[in-house]
C-alpha cells in the first residue's frame, strides 16, 4: 500500500503523512487535525486518490479554491475544476464525461450550485446572516450531488454551528458519501458542543450515542480524556509540529493561489505594460532604452500594487482561518492601504510598519512574543530585518518582496534561534498576475535576485534583473 501511495501522488511524503493515509483509508469517514503545515491537503488527496474515489467534492474556504485545483493536479493525474459561474450549468456534464474528475467549491456558494429549493423558504430570508428558518428536510438538493463519492470539508470548524445554512447544507452533501475526510487545526474551537454537527456529518455521532448522548456526557467539559482516547481511535487523526520535527524540513513554503478582485483594472494595466515593453525591445538608441527602463519599472510597479489590493479581501479570509486554529501568525505586506484594511478587519491586531514609532513597533512585538496578540501585521520594509518573532511559527505574504533575500529576511523574523518549530511560510498568489513571475524570479533564479542584497524593499534597477522580469512577464502576457 505505500508503494502504491508515493506511486499515486508522485512525491516521497513523510512517514507520518503515509500514516495519515492509511488511516483514512482504513476509517473512510474521518477528522485530519494536524497542526498548520504538515500537509492535511496532502494525506487527504492521498486517501481519494488512492481509493479511486472520484468525482470528488471539495468544499474550502474561498482564499484556498485555487490552491486545491493546483495540488489535485500536482499530485495526481486528475483534473479539477473550480466551481464559479461559468461552471454552473456544465459542471455536472464536465464530471459524467469525465472530463474532470474533481470539484472545487466554496461554503458561500453551496447553495448556489447544490440547493434547488427550500421548502418555506421566505422564512430563511428574515433570519440573521448564515442562520435559518429552515430544517435539512425542507431543503431540495441537486440530484447531481448524488454523483460524488466522496467529500474534502476544508477548515469543518467552519460547520460547527448545526443551525447554520452552510452547515445544513454540507451535511445534505454528504449524506451517503463513502468517504468523508473533514480537516480542521481545530475540530473544537470553544467547547465539546463544536464536535456535534462534524461527527453528525461523518455519519458517527450514532457511534458516541446521538447528540443528547454526547452532551450529557461531554458537553459540560467533562470526561475529555474519554472523549480524545474515543476519537482518535475512531476517527481522529492529529500531529503536531513538535511531536514531528524530527522529519521536517526548518522551513517550508507554501504558495496559495487566490482570485483578484479588480481583474478588469489588472488586465488594463497589464496590456499597457505588455505595449510599453515591446516598444523598448525595439529601440535601439542606449539613452532612450535607458529612460524607458525605468519608466517600466515604474509600470511593474503599479502592476504590483493592483496585484496585492486585488488579493486583500482573500487574505482577510486567509488570516481568519489560519487564526481560528489557535495560532499566532505573522503577516507581511508593504502598502499602507493593505495594512489599514488588515487592521480594519482585525482590530486585535498589532502591526510593525513604517509610520509607527520605535517605542510603538517594540511595544507590537513584545505584545506579540507574550502572547497578548495572536496577529502581528509587518511592513516588509519596516520589519524586514532586525526583529524576533518567534512566538509563531508561520508567515504569510500578501505581497511579495522584489528578491530572494528580502523574501529571507523576512521569513528569517520567525526562522531565528528561539524558535522551536519548522517554519512555514505561506505565499498568497494572484492567479494570472505579475506575482508567478516575479516568485519564479525570486525562488528559482536565486543566482541572480542573491546578487543584489538590498534590504529595502526597493524594486532592484540593474539591467539584468529588469531583463529577467521582463521577458518573463511578455513570456506569460
Amino acid at each position: 500500500m505505500t508503494d502504491n501511495i508515493k506511486h499515486n501522488l508522485r512525491v516521497q511524503p513523510y512517514p507520518y503523512q503515509l500514516e495519515g493515509i492509511r488511516f483514512g483509508l482504513e476509517k473512510q469517514r474521518l477528522f485530519i487535525g494536524d497542526e498548520p503545515g504538515l500537509g492535511k491537503t496532502l494525506q487527504s488527496i492521498g486517501i481519494v486518490d488512492t481509493a479511486n474515489a472520484y468525482p470528488c467534492l471539495v468544499i474550502c474556504p474561498s482564499s484556498l479554491k485555487i490552491n486545491w485545483k493546483r495540488e489535485f493536479e500536482r499530485f495526481t493525474d486528475r483534473h479539477a475544476l473550480v466551481l464559479d459561474n461559468n461552471t454552473q450549468t456544465t459542471w455536472p456534464y464536465l464530471l459524467q464525461m469525465k472530463m474532470h474528475h474533481v470539484a472545487i467549491v466554496n461554503y458561500e456558494s453551496l447553495r448556489k450550485f447544490f440547493v434547488w429549493d427550500i421548502k418555506g423558504g421566505s422564512r430563511a430570508a428574515n433570519n440573521a446572516p448564515g442562520r435559518t428558518g429552515f430544517r435539512l428536510k425542507d431543503v431540495v438538493f441537486c440530484p447531481h450531488i448524488n454523483l460524488f463519492k466522496s467529500i474534502i470539508i476544508d477548515e469543518s470548524h467552519r460547520i460547527k454551528d448545526p443551525s447554520a445554512q452552510q452547515t445544513i447544507f454540507t451535511k445534505g452533501i454528504a449524506t451517503g458519501k463513502d468517504w468523508i475526510i473533514l480537516l480542521s487545526g481545530t475540530p473544537v474551537v470553544n467547547r465539546p458542543e463544536d464536535l456535534v454537527s462534524q461527527l453528525s456529518i461523518m455519519n458517527r455521532l450514532n457511534e458516541f450515542g446521538g447528540k443528547g448522548a454526547f452532551l450529557a456526557m461531554y458537553g459540560d467539559g467533562e470526561n475529555l480524556n474519554e472523549l480524545s482516547s474515543r476519537l482518535y481511535s475512531s476517527c481522529l487523526i492529529r500531529r503536531e509540529k513538535a511531536k514531528v520535527l524530527t522529519e521536517l524540513p526548518e522551513k517550508t513554503r507554501c504558495d496559495l493561489y487566490v482570485e483578484i478582485s479588480n481583474r478588469d483594472e489588472y488586465n488594463l494595466a497589464a496590456a499597457d505594460l505588455a505595449e510599453y515593453l515591446r516598444q523598448y525591445k525595439e529601440c535601439t538608441d542606449v539613452e532612450i532604452r535607458r529612460k524607458m527602463r525605468m519608466e517600466t519599472l515604474v509600470k511593474f510597479m503599479t502592476l504590483r500594487s493592483l496585484a496585492a489590493m486585488g488579493k486583500v479581501a482573500q487574505a482577510i479570509d486567509f488570516a481568519r482561518n489560519f487564526l481560528a486554529s489557535g495560532k499566532p501568525l505573522i503577516l507581511f505586506c508593504s502598502y499602507h492601504e493593505i495594512v489599514d484594511a488588515l487592521c480594519r478587519a482585525f482590530p486585535r491586531a498589532v502591526r510593525v510598519t513604517g509610520r509607527d514609532s520605535l517605542t510603538a513597533k517594540q511595544a507590537a512585538v513584545d505584545a506579540f512574543q507574550s502572547g497578548n496578540a495572536q496577529l502581528i501585521i509587518c511592513s516588509i520594509k519596516a520589519a524586514g530585518v532586525g526583529l524576533t518573532l518567534t512566538a509563531s511559527s508561520n508567515v504569510a505574504f500578501i505581497e511579495l518582496a522584489w528578491t530572494y533575500a528580502d523574501c529571507c529576511q523576512c521569513e528569517d523574523r520567525a526562522h531565528r534561534i528561539g524558535q522551536r518549530d519548522n517554519v512555514t511560510c505561506y505565499y498568497l498568489l494572484g492567479q494570472g498576475t505579475i506575482d508567478s513571475t516575479l516568485y519564479r524570479i525570486i525562488h528559482r533564479k536565486k543566482s541572480i535576485a542573491n546578487q543584489i542584497m538590498a534590504s529595502d524593499d526597493d524594486i532592484p534597477t540593474t539591467e539584468a534583473y529588469f531583463n529577467e522580469i521582463a521577458n518573463a512577464f511578455l513570456s506569460e502576457f
